[in-house]
């Protein structure tokens, strides 16, 4: 074990960047086809990413177009088929993987502490799963993980223009895919206006524009429609339609949960179980409870010595989870699901990589492998209902339920 470290202590931040690209593709990737069938939300977005792509039709129009053409692009390119669909899930679920790792490695200057949460990323199972199926979450994630890690990339730069451009492209394209990223675009401007060098207000502005210009081009592909066609003195009206489906009332639903419950892992999703060609299999969305509840800790422990050391990237981690907390409370929807935590889990591995870096470069560095280590344990245990591997039975399901209220 010593000796792996030492190895991979020798690595280059590229070195590193490039391996853990490799690592998290072939994880991602390996049997992405199963089930051979759409599963959960795929059976809306599959077939909108079929007309969105190909400029048929309006579909799945409360949301907006990029995500659904990326989709639509992934099965254009690789096949109508189970894999087809999700291929491009695998890439931005690895863009987000090297985000997080650019991330940690820009605020510590630690190529050991970046790997350390680009892996946690990895294991924390909501990533996996949500960057295997051919749902918007994903491709939001990766653009928005994006914008983040390219602010704190050219803050303090001379010359940092391409990184405000950079940045507010992605942050237009991560609200391209999903609105849940554009709450995400305040603190980022903010955070521009505030804290950059030079020119502050100017600054502000070429991120600004920069992502309102990347997010309306993504309704390109609507202005060609074969059937109702999106004209230019439309496009706000169109923002207006989505509001209202997106703000409608909704029935009560099972999986329905609140924000309070989610980082505690009270209600996952089942998003298959069933019998797929004559074999039991299960896709359960379930944060990796290591992870997941490990995070909370190390929360504390970044507001804490955060506020008592003053240590800016500590406090930067813990404000930006409970800013991605807290905005499921203020947006209107009448009803939540698990699957609204998938940004904030992605903070959590951030804020352990963090915390292990500030309280034990020096002493007790036992720690942080032996978490990674239990982390990888508990995703290798939860990995067939991750996966949809073979199960031996119909109840097989009970042996993963730790708390009574999992379905």
């Amino acid at each position: 074990m010593k000796s792996l470290v030492a190895w991979l202590e020798r690595f280059s931040p590229l070195q590193m960047a490039l391996l853990l690209a490799a690592v998290a593709e072939l994880l991602l990737a390996v049997r992405i086809g199963q089930p051979h069938k759409l599963m959960f939300d795929e059976i809306y977005y599959v077939p909108a990413g079929h007309d969105v792509f190909g400029m048929i039709k309006p579909a799945n129009e409360e949301h907006p177009l990029l995500a659904k053409w990326l989709i639509g692009l992934s099965t254009a390119i690789f096949g109508d088929n189970s894999a087809g669909w999700r291929v491009l899930s695998s890439v931005a679920g690895t863009g987000t993987v090297l985000a997080v790792y650019a991330i940690a490695l820009r605020l510590f200057g630690d190529v050991r502490t970046a790997a350390t949460a680009a892996l946690l990323a990895l294991l924390n199972q909501m990533l996996f799963i949500q960057a295997r199926i051919a749902t918007l979450d994903v491709f939001a994630g990766a653009f928005l993980f994006d914008a983040i890690a390219l602010l704190v990339w050219g803050y303090g730069r001379l010359g940092a223009r391409p990184w405000l451009i950079g940045a507010g492209i992605c942050i237009g394209l991560a609200t391209g895919c999903k609105w849940s990223a554009l709450p995400f675009a305040l603190p980022l401007g903010l955070a521009v206006l505030i804290g950059w060098r030079g020119e502050r207000l100017r600054a502000a502005i070429i991120f600004s524009v920069s992502a309102v210009i990347a997010y309306f081009a993504t309704f390109a592909p609507a202005l060609f429609y074969t059937t109702t066609p999106l004209k230019l003195d439309q496009l706000i009206d169109w923002q207006l339609h989505m509001y209202e489906l997106q703000t409608r009332p909704l029935a009560h639903h099972t999986y329905q949960s609140s924000p309070w419950q989610w980082p505690l892992i009270t209600r996952p999703i089942w998003y298959l179980y069933e019998r797929v060609e004559g074999v039991q299999r299960g896709v359960l969305l379930v944060g990796n409870p290591a992870v997941m509840w490990g995070g909370l800790v190390a929360l504390a422990a970044c507001l804490w010595d955060g506020l008592k050391d003053r240590s800016r990237p500590l406090l930067l981690l813990a404000g930006l989870y409970l800013f991605a907390m807290g905005i499921w409370i203020a947006i209107p929807k009448k009803i939540g699901f698990y699957y609204y935590y998938y940004f904030p889990s992605l903070v959590l591995p951030l804020l352990l990589a963090a915390a292990f870096h500030h309280g034990y470069r020096t002493k007790e560095r036992w720690l942080p492998a032996a978490f990674m280590v239990l982390s990888f344990g508990v995703f290798a245990y939860f990995y067939p209902i991750l996966s949809a591997a073979p199960l031996w039975s119909d109840r097989a399901f009970e042996h993963w339920m730790w708390l009574s209220t999992w379905p």
